[in-house]
C-alpha cells in the first residue's frame, strides 16, 4: 500500500480533527485534513469561545451596577452590539489563522472542501476547483455535531445557536426554547446584554442531567437576574407578523419576540459523509458507533468527538484524538477515562461541576453523605445584588471519597477545575477537611463544610 496518498486522512477540522492531524504529523505520519468551513469547528467558531466572550460582555451590566455600592459613580451606559460582533469576529478570524499555522508547521496538507467516504480507504473531497480523491491507510471521521430543530408549523422562522452571534439587528425581545445548557447560557447572555428574554422548557426543571439542587438554584438565580423562565411550557406554532414573531404555546397563550432561538439539542453531523457507502455502523440519531479505541465497524476508519455522541465537550474530543494518534502512530498506551470530567455552564451566575449529582450518586454508591451551603458572596454585601452562591459536596460514605462537587456562583468553572484534579486522584472528605482554605473566598467553603445536610 505504498502508493497511498497518506497515512491518515482526517474528515473535519474541529477540535478532534486538528489535534489528531497535528500530532500524527509530528510523529512522522503523512496527514491530509479536509474541512468545508472555518478551521476550529463548533468550539472556535460558534461555540465555546464566542459564547464565553459574549458572556463576559453580558456580565458588565451587573458590574456597572455593583460598582455603585463600592463608591463608583457611573454615568450613562450604552451597549453597542455592532462593536461586540466586530471584535468577536476579528478574534475568531485570528484563531482560525492560528489553527491553519499549527497544521502547516506540522506538515499537514489541508484541503478546503466537503469530504465523503467512498470505501474503507478512499475519500472524495468536493472543492471549489472540482473533485479530488485521496487514499489513506487510516481515516478519522470527526465532522462534529449540529443543532437540531423539530418540525412544527412556523419552524422556518426560528434560528439556532449557530446564528446567535451575528444577529442583525439586536433582538430586543428574545424567546429561547429549550432547557439544556445552551438554552440557559444564551438566555442569560442576552438578558445581560439588555434583551427582554423569555425561556420555555417543556419539562419540570431546566438542566436535566445536572444535580437537582444545581438545577433549582440556577433557575431561581436566572429568574432573579430577569429571565422570564417558564417550565412545562412549549410552542405549538410560530407566525410572522408586521411587528415580529408570535409564538402560540400549547396552552393557547402567546409570546411576541423579535428572534426565536431553538436550543433543543444537537445531533451528529453525519449527513452526506458516506458512512453507509463505507459500511460504518451508526446508532441513535446517526451517531457513529465506536469501540474502546474509537475504531468503527470498519477497521481502517476511526471516529472521535461529537459525531460519536459520547460526551460533547471540547477537552473530551481532544483527549479522544490523542488516544487515536497514540494507537495508530505511537505506543498505544494512552487511554481516555470518562469519570470525573469537569464542566462549566456559563449561565449568570456560572455553574461548575464534576462527578456525580446527588440522585445519581445515591444510585451508584448506595449510602452517601451530602454537604451543602448557600450564601451571599462577600462582594455582594456591598454591591446590593441579591445573587447567592451554592456549593455542594457528595461523599461516598463507605470510602469517604468525594464523588460529586458542584458550584453555582461567580467564576465557578475556574474554581472547580482545581478540585477536579483532587477528585480524579481520589481525594476523600478527610483530605478536604485537612486542607486550609484561602480566605476570604467562595472556594474555601468546599474545605470548611463540616455538618452534613443529609445521608
Amino acid at each position: 500500500m505504498s502508493n497511498l496518498h497518506c497515512d491518515l486522512f482526517v474528515i473535519g477540522g474541529g477540535s478532534a480533527g486538528v489535534r489528531a492531524a497535528r500530532m500524527a504529523a509530528q510523529k512522522g505520519a503523512r496527514v491530509v485534513l479536509a474541512e468545508a468551513g472555518a478551521l476550529g469547528g463548533t468550539c472556535v467558531n460558534v461555540g465555546c469561545i464566542p459564547k464565553k466572550l459574549y458572556s463576559y460582555a453580558a456580565h458588565f451590566a451587573d458590574d456597572f451596577r455593583d460598582a455603585q455600592g463600592f463608591g463608583w459613580q457611573t454615568g450613562e451606559i450604552r451597549f453597542d452590539w455592532a462593536v461586540l460582533k466586530a471584535n468577536r469576529a476579528a478574534e475568531i478570524t485570528r484563531l482560525n489563522g492560528v489553527y491553519a499555522n499549527l497544521l502547516a508547521s506540522a506538515g499537514v496538507q489541508v484541503v478546503a472542501g466537503w469530504a465523503t467516504l467512498q470505501d474503507a480507504n478512499t475519500v472524495q473531497v468536493r472543492t471549489a476547483a472540482g473533485v479530488e480523491h485521496f487514499t489513506a491507510r487510516h481515516i478519522l471521521v470527526c465532522p462534529g455535531g449540529q443543532p437540531s430543530v423539530p418540525s412544527f408549523p412556523g419552524s422556518e422562522h426560528v434560528v439556532t445557536s449557530d446564528s446567535m452571534f451575528d444577529l442583525d439587528p439586536f433582538p430586543r425581545r428574545l424567546l429561547v426554547v429549550g432547557g439544556g445548557y445552551i438554552a440557559c447560557e444564551f438566555a442569560s447572555i442576552f438578558n445581560g446584554l439588555g434583551a427582554a428574554v423569555t425561556q420555555l422548557y417543556r419539562g419540570e426543571q431546566v438542566l436535566r442531567g445536572f444535580d437537582d439542587d444545581v438545577r433549582r438554584f440556577t433557575a431561581d438565580e436566572m429568574r432573579k437576574h430577569g429571565v422570564d423562565l417558564r417550565t412545562q411550557a412549549d410552542v405549538a406554532s410560530i407566525a410572522k407578523t408586521a411587528s415580529g414573531l408570535v409564538a402560540t404555546l400549547t396552552d393557547g397563550s402567546q409570546v411576541e419576540a423579535d428572534t426565536i432561538l431553538y436550543a433543543t439539542g444537537r445531533v451528529p453531523n453525519t449527513r452526506d459523509v458516506g458512512l453507509e457507502a463505507a459500511g460504518v455502523a451508526q446508532g441513535r440519531h446517526g451517531a457513529i458507533v465506536v469501540d474502546a479505541h474509537y475504531q468503527t465497524s470498519v477497521p481502517s476508519i476511526y471516529a472521535a468527538g461529537d459525531v460519536t455522541s459520547r460526551v460533547q465537550l471540547t477537552p473530551v474530543a481532544l483527549g479522544e484524538a490523542m488516544v487515536i494518534v497514540d494507537r495508530l502512530f505511537g505506543q498505544g498506551q494512552r487511554g481516555m477515562s470518562y469519570d470525573y470530567i469537569p464542566t462549566a455552564v456559563f449561565t449568570h451566575p456560572n455553574i461548575g461541576t464534576v462527578g456525580f449529582g446527588e440522585a445519581e450518586a445515591r444510585e451508584r454508591f448506595g449510602q452517601i453523605t451530602v454537604f451543602r451551603s448557600e450564601f451571599k458572596a462577600l462582594k455582594h454585601t456591598l454591591s446590593g445584588s441579591s445573587e447567592r452562591t451554592l456549593v455542594k459536596l457528595i461523599v461516598d460514605t463507605a470510602s469517604d471519597r468525594v464523588v460529586g462537587l458542584h458550584m453555582v456562583g461567580a467564576d465557578a468553572g475556574e474554581v472547580v477545575q482545581g478540585f477536579a484534579v483532587a477528585m480524579k486522584a481520589g481525594a476523600t472528605k478527610a483530605v478536604f477537611d485537612a486542607t486550609i482554605g484561602i480566605h476570604p473566598t467562595a472556594a474555601e467553603e468546599f474545605v470548611t463544610m463540616r455538618e452534613p445536610v443529609g445521608r
